[in-house]
């Protein structure tokens, strides 16, 4: 069904809504603007929230070890004080610059009009690489993000896939469903030697090599039928969700059709985080330079630069150092 349009108006459209657009768009609002996120995921997190929610990140400040989705819960509630619109499951489409403002629409027939715009996308947009039976099942019991684990507690889980984030999945979701079996239709895994060694302790179901066949059910998922690669031998399991974890495909998308300079396959940034069009920033993985180094931490650190220049680009009164934040009332 066709929705209706939506228009938006604002004072700094954000792309993106990983750690570094989270962070962007709290430190907008810091300095008094309004600000809008664009997003393809359904959560915000970028990366984190769709690979690895569960795993730790131990190299941001303040933290000597932090879960990644409680990294990004934080940085959400971080931005909420900027009380920022989101626009999840959004694709950015097209961007047009004119002396004042730049105009994003969106495949869900949204118009966004800003100020300034910071591109924070990352690697790009995700999408993830599908499971070929199914399909009709999904958000029914098939998924490909847990943002969650407790959505899950109680549940029989088939976790499909034999890389890192496959067998992560499978280790964190054994403490609160009723039972997790693994299926991957090659004899060895992709993962990282420690996790498999996790996985080999564990009371995960890990079952080589098998292809899911058929996921079946009323209205939503009761059992799966696997079947071995080898033999052709079918097997039906309990599984009230089937989490598929075959990997994602990244790319920049309709954004590489913006006439933005590159920087090898990123997007050339000055040191201000300008690009060559003058309203469109850039920070984190997605904006390149001589010597960038790609750390989450550089991220932040990027997106503040970029809104301080950008306070200052949109408001002829501003400066673009704005003091520290512990003066302000």
């Amino acid at each position: 069904m066709k929705t209706d349009p939506i228009d938006i108006d604002c004072d700094l459209i954000i792309v993106g809504a990983g750690p570094v657009g989270l962070y962007g768009a709290y430190y907008a609002g810091f300095r008094g603007m309004r600000v809008a996120v664009i997003d393809a995921l359904p959560h915000p997190g970028g990366q984190m929230t769709a690979l690895y929610p569960e795993k730790l990140v131990f190299d941001v400040a303040g933290y000597p070890a932090v879960r990644a989705q409680s990294l990004v819960d934080a940085l959400v509630e971080q931005a909420s004080q900027a009380d920022p619109v989101y626009l999840m499951e959004h694709v950015a489409m097209t961007a047009v610059e004119s002396d004042e403002h730049v105009v994003v629409t969106t495949d869900r027939d949204a118009t966004v009009t800003g100020k300034a715009m910071l591109i924070a996308a990352g690697i790009g947009k995700f999408t993830p690489r599908p499971l070929p039976a199914g399909s009709e099942f999904l958000e029914r019991g098939l998924r490909y993000f847990v943002p969650r684990l407790d959505d899950l507690a109680g549940h029989d889980v088939l976790v499909v896939g034999g890389g890192d984030s496959a067998v992560d999945w499978a280790l964190s979701l054994e403490p609160v469903a009723a039972s997790v079996s693994l299926v991957h239709r090659r004899h060895s895994f992709r993962a990282h030697e420690h996790s498999l060694k996790l996985l080999e302790d564990s009371s995960v179901s890990v079952l080589t090599p098998f292809e899911v066949q058929q996921i079946s059910g009323e209205d939503t998922a009761r059992s799966v039928t696997i079947v071995e690669a080898d033999t052709g031998e079918a097997r039906e399991l309990p599984a009230t969700s089937v989490v598929a974890a075959l990997g994602f495909k990244a790319a920049l998308g309709p954004i590489g059709t913006w006439g933005l300079d590159k920087h090898g396959r990123d997007i050339a940034i000055d040191r201000s985080m300008r690009t060559n069009r003058s309203r469109v920033f850039a920070a984190g993985d997605v904006a390149g330079h001589d010597n960038k180094v790609k750390l989450i931490a550089v991220g932040f650190a990027e997106a503040a630069v970029a809104v301080n220049h950008i306070a200052a680009l949109i408001n002829s009164g501003e400066q673009v150092t704005p003091g520290h934040s512990s003066d302000q009332v």
